[in-house]
């Protein structure tokens, strides 16, 4: 019969065990944790319950301490909830990532409510008095927040420091890629500018936010810039600035072909960086197409390798590929053709082109050299085959999508936008949180194996009952029994060991 054993110790934390008698020697199965509060008490011995459940497939006789809270409800009154379990759990996660070097309560506590119920500052402090109880001062966070900026650096540190400790992230290879975010005005200043929206709002303002991410897809620097910023010039000085901060020496960037040009090679190659990037091969010269023409054969799986002036060309074929290109080249040809055929709506496309009278006709020549090319992917990369085979280059280029899960998480699940700010230090102030948002919760993600939104949920369904005792005015707060589901995640992220 397996039994669960607490024990104390003199810092006034418990620990907790299971146990069984052998012999009429008790034998220790399993050591659950230290606890150094009656939360963690609680969630400990839910966790040593669950535990024998599992293995002897017996009920324990006690769920919790709060069995033993007896309510008179005619002399009560239920006044809410909080989500204390919600927040505890969060603050666990932040010292275990080491935000809590930064040394700011109402910083971490923005956070959570960034990853709890996106708002304005203002807002999430009444939020963070609403549903856990935490009360502070507006005017804390005026006099603040002007001294959180200087942490960006640190918290750089701080989410490289925990992916070599938790991910092995060894510099080796990481992704690199840019998103807008755009205001809700139409009035432009020094930083928020208009510029190439991702986001399909060319007349609105906007910022660029640079991203790099490790190979997991685990977030480690970023860097703002206004948003009137071509994404290819952010691409070297970012990229040198990390190496220069984490002072590497061997790298690999991986990035799509917007970030390419003759330029940021020269500098990628000279500082001796390695890169795999997208190809635009429309752009390529007649020899190189020629090459690619003659040498790639049309099945799935080939690849070629042809070496330039600063590196070389991959090349790879997908019949899956081919059918989408395709049916983007006919849909492009029709458009061309409606255009000829309707003068009054002359406006260029694709496969238009001006004949001698200025006139617009089919531009068979490019229908001609895009059919050559339907099916194929370009990659560029200055590493030779015994660095990294084609297979492998195509692979790692293939993984960018880790970096657009983090831009989805931002957008969509943390809400970094709408910004409620129109001053530089504030926008920057916000990005901040947004990031140490993003880092806390790839982090859940990449352990849990579940969504941000999904843990959430589950966390959310862990409420303290607030019950107020009429005779004595006293509030009494009851928390309802963890889920399987909590447990399990509780579990996976290792926060009670």
């Amino acid at each position: 019969m397996y039994k669960i054993r607490e024990i104390k110790y003199s810092s006034s934390s418990v620990s907790i065990q299971v146990y069984k008698i052998e012999n009429r020697k008790r034998k220790i199965i399993r050591h659950i944790g230290t606890a150094t509060n009656e939360q963690e008490k609680a969630y400990l011995l839910h966790l040593a319950n669950d535990f024998i459940k599992k293995v002897s497939q017996q009920f324990a006789l006690f769920e919790n301490e709060q069995s033993n809270k007896v309510i008179n409800l005619s002399q009560s009154e239920f006044i809410g909830v909080y989500y204390g379990f919600f927040y505890e759990l969060l603050h666990k996660l932040f010292i275990k990532i080491g935000f809590d070097k930064h040394q700011s309560n109402l910083l971490l506590d923005l956070v959570v409510i960034r990853l709890f119920e996106p708002a304005s500052k203002l807002r999430s402090i009444e939020i963070l008095e609403q549903y856990f109880g935490i009360k502070h001062r507006r005017q804390n966070y005026y006099e603040s927040a002007n001294k959180w900026l200087e942490l960006k650096e640190k918290t750089e540190k701080i989410a490289v420091s925990f992916a070599k400790k938790h991910y092995n992230f060894t510099y080796d290879l990481l992704f690199y890629d840019v998103t807008t975010l755009y205001f809700e005005t139409f009035d432009e200043d020094e930083l928020r500018r208009n510029g190439f929206s991702k986001d399909n709002k060319s007349q609105q303002p906007q910022i660029l936010i640079a991203l790099m991410v490790s190979k997991e897809g685990f977030p480690v620097a970023y860097e703002v810039f206004s948003g009137n910023t071509f994404e290819g010039h952010t691409f070297i000085p970012v990229i040198k600035k990390f190496i220069k901060k984490n002072s590497v020496k061997k790298f690999t960037v991986v990035a799509d072909a917007a970030m390419i040009s003759a330029e940021n090679v020269e500098q990628l190659n000279d500082n001796h960086i390695n890169y795999i990037v997208g190809a635009r091969l429309g752009n390529i010269t007649k020899e190189l197409f020629t090459k690619i023409d003659e040498m790639l054969i049309r099945k799935d799986g080939e690849n070629i390798r042809i070496p330039t002036d600063t590196g070389f060309l991959i090349c790879s074929f997908s019949s899956l590929r081919y059918r989408k290109d395709k049916y983007e080249m006919e849909k492009q040809i029709q458009k061309a053709k409606q255009i000829i055929e309707n003068p009054s709506k002359i406006r260029k496309t694709k496969f238009t082109k001006s004949n001698k009278e200025n006139n617009l006709e089919i531009n068979q020549n490019l229908i001609d050299k895009t059919k050559k090319l339907l099916g194929i992917k370009g990659y560029y990369t200055n590493l030779n085959e015994s660095q990294a085979t084609n297979t492998l280059i195509i692979e790692h280029y293939h993984q960018l999508y880790k970096i657009e899960q983090n831009f989805r998480i931002a957008k969509s699940d943390l809400q970094t936008r709408p910004i409620f700010h129109f001053k530089e230090e504030p926008i920057k102030l916000h990005i901040l949180i947004c990031f140490m948002a993003l880092i806390t919760s790839r982090h859940i993600e990449l352990e849990t194996g579940i969504s941000i939104k999904k843990f959430i949920q589950e966390c959310k369904k862990i409420t303290d009952g607030r019950i107020l005792n009429k005779i004595t005015n006293k509030e009494i707060q009851l928390r309802v029994k963890l889920s399987p589901e909590i447990i399990d995640i509780i579990e996976k992220l290792k926060l009670l060991t």
